[in-house]
């Protein structure tokens, strides 16, 4: 079984205090962003620390966050990205790939110490998805997680934003 930490107050992290001082800088609206990755993992304590901070974005968020950040490309998809602090905080107008459905993410974010959070259920998708070696203690801990009768956690990882393509 993985043990899960203690969740902390998300200002004591470095990067979230970063994001936040960015937000307030950009006068970025919390309605259309949300923190994807394993953001979501730090906030419901499955992490004690991460690397970086993946942020999905749209509308004013997205173009003011395109016009002040370092102009990259997504290394799993090419897709346009806004970089922040020499890449720690990633902004995309997508994630991965087509098959995720942006507004949707971003729409169905949940609210924690006042930043939108992707549901676990998209993250475990997501990494299920990508099955990278990296990712299968977060896998462990969000299927243990995920399976706890007395908690809710948004939709079942089927019916997360995430939707294959039509052939």
């Amino acid at each position: 079984m993985h043990e899960t930490a203690r969740p902390a107050a998300l200002s004591e992290n470095g990067l979230i205090r970063r994001l936040v001082k960015l937000v307030t800088e950009l006068d970025l609206d919390s309605r259309d962003f949300v923190i994807f990755g394993s953001g979501p993992l730090l906030a419901h304590g499955l992490r004690r620390r991460i690397r970086d901070l993946d942020v999905v974005a749209r509308g004013t968020a997205w173009r003011r966050v395109s016009q002040h950040g370092f102009p990259a490309a997504g290394a799993i998809n090419g897709a346009p990205m806004a970089l922040f602090w020499g890449g720690l905080i990633q902004f995309s107008p997508g994630w991965i790939s087509e098959d995720w459905d942006t507004d949707d993410l971003i729409d169905r974010a949940e609210i924690i110490q006042g930043l939108p959070f992707a549901q676990l259920t998209d993250v475990l998708v997501y990494k299920q998805k990508l099955d990278r070696p990296k990712d299968r203690a977060d896998i462990e801990a969000l299927l243990d997680l995920l399976s706890q009768p007395r908690r809710t956690h948004g939709l079942t990882p089927t019916h997360a934003a995430w939707r294959p393509l039509s052939s």
